[in-house]
C-alpha cells in the first residue's frame, strides 16, 4: 500500500518538531545558570536553538532527499526539466525567516527590559535641563545615573534594587592592564577577587584606568564595558553559591587572555566569615591599622609581594612575561 505524500509530510513535520523541541531544551551548551537573569537569557538561547535545529533538519533533509531522488540515472544523458521558479514557495521561505526574526526581536527586547536595560535612573539633584538631556541622549543605552550637577553619567544595566526596598552591596571595580581590583566601601576591603552573598543585589561601580575592558561572568550571563574616564554600573543578584570565573571580554592588550579573576558567590554565613577574616583592623583612634609582612628587611621583593599577588590573582608567569617585555623595551 502506498502511503499518501501528505501523510508522509505530516509525519516528518511532527518528528522534526519533537526533535527540535527536545534538543532546544537539552543541548547542554551553556554553563550553569547562577542567577534569575541567567535563566531569562537561557530562555532566548533555547528558543533560538529550537528554531535553528528545526531549520537545519528541514533544509538538510530536503537537500539529502533531492540528491537521492533526483540524481542522474545511469545512462540518462537528457537535460533536466526547465524549472524557472515557484512564487508561492519563494514567498513562504521569505515569510518564515521574517516572522522568526520579528519574534526574536520582541522576545529579546522584553528580556532586556526585564533585566533593567531600559530602566533609567537620574539623580534628583540634577537640574531639569540635564535630566531632560540625559533621558533624550542616553536613555537608549539603559541604566544611567547623573551624578549631582555634573554632566557625568554612569551607564550600565540592572534593575534599581533600592526602589524595590533592597540595599545592594556596593563594590567599586577598577580595571587595569591586566587585573581586576575590587574595593568594598562597606568594609574597607580591597581584593583581587569578587566576593558577594547570594540572594542580595550587588552593584558594581566600574572604571578603567587605561583602556576599554569588559566585565564578564558567563554563569551570570552578564557583560558590561568598563570605559576610561566614565563610570559604568552593573547590578546582578546571584542565587547559586559557587566559584565562577571573571573574564575580560574586550581585547585590552598583549596579555588580555590573562586578565582573569574569580567571583565567589557565598552563603550569608560564608560571606560574613570572609569579611571578618579580611576586614582591615581598626586602631583605637579609628584609623586603619595596616599589617605588613614581618620582618620585611629579610625578604626578597618576590617574597614580600607574594601575599598581595596571591590575593589579587596575579600569576608568576604573567609577572615574568611583563618583566621580560619591559627589559626588551628598555624600560628596566
Amino acid at each position: 500500500m502506498k502511503i499518501p505524500s501528505s501523510i508522509i509530510t505530516l509525519i516528518v513535520g511532527v518528528l522534526i518538531t519533537i526533535i527540535s523541541l527536545w534538543y532546544g531544551q537539552n543541548h547542554g551548551l551553556m554553563p550553569v545558570a547562577a542567577s534569575e537573569d541567567a535563566e531569562h537569557i537561557d530562555g532566548i538561547f533555547n528558543y533560538m536553538m529550537t528554531i535553528a535545529t528545526g531549520l537545519f533538519l528541514l533544509v538538510e533533509g530536503v537537500l539529502i532527499y533531492c540528491v537521492i531522488q533526483f540524481r542522474r540515472r545511469k545512462g540518462d544523458q537528457t537535460d533536466g526539466p526547465p524549472v524557472e521558479g515557484n512564487v508561492p514557495l519563494e514567498i513562504l521561505w521569505t515569510a518564515i525567516p521574517t516572522v522568526i526574526v520579528f519574534t526574536l526581536a520582541v522576545y529579546s527586547f522584553e528580556v532586556y527590559n526585564s533585566l533593567g536595560g531600559l530602566d533609567p535612573k537620574v539623580s534628583a539633584d540634577s537640574p531639569p535641563q540635564q535630566i531632560a538631556h540625559n533621558h533624550m541622549g542616553m536613555g537608549h543605552m539603559g541604566h544611567m545615573v547623573a551624578m549631582g550637577n555634573k554632566a557625568d553619567v554612569a551607564l550600565g544595566i540592572g534593575l534599581d534594587s533600592e526602589e524595590a526596598g533592597e540595599t545592594p552591596l556596593m563594590v567599586d571595580v577598577k580595571a587595569i592592564q591586566y587585573a581586576w581590583i575590587f574595593t568594598y566601601p562597606e568594609t574597607g576591603i580591597i581584593s583581587g577577587e569578587l566576593h558577594a552573598p547570594v540572594d542580595r543585589p550587588v552593584q558594581l561601580n566600574m572604571a578603567a584606568g587605561d583602556v576599554i575592558h569588559a566585565f564578564w561572568i558567563p554563569q551570570l550571563r552578564i557583560k558590561q564595558d568598563v570605559i576610561p574616564g566614565r563610570e559604568t554600573t552593573l547590578v546582578f543578584n546571584a542565587n547559586t553559591p559557587g566559584q565562577y570565573p571573571v573574564v575580560c571580554a574586550e581585547l585590552c592588550g598583549a596579555y588580555h587572555g590573562g586578565m582573569k579573576s574569580v567571583f565567589y558567590a557565598h552563603t550569608s554565613e560564608e560571606y560574613a566569615s570572609w569579611v571578618a577574616e579580611n576586614a582591615p583592623a581598626q586602631s583605637d583612634s579609628g584609623a586603619v591599622a595596616v599589617h605588613l609582612p614581618s620582618p620585611t628587611t629579610a625578604m626578597t621583593p618576590t617574597e614580600y609581594l607574594a601575599p598581595y599577588a596571591d590575593e589579587m590573582g596575579i600569576e608568576a608567569v604573567n609577572v615574568a612575561q611583563l618583566k621580560a617585555q619591559s627589559v626588551a623595551d628598555g624600560l628596566i
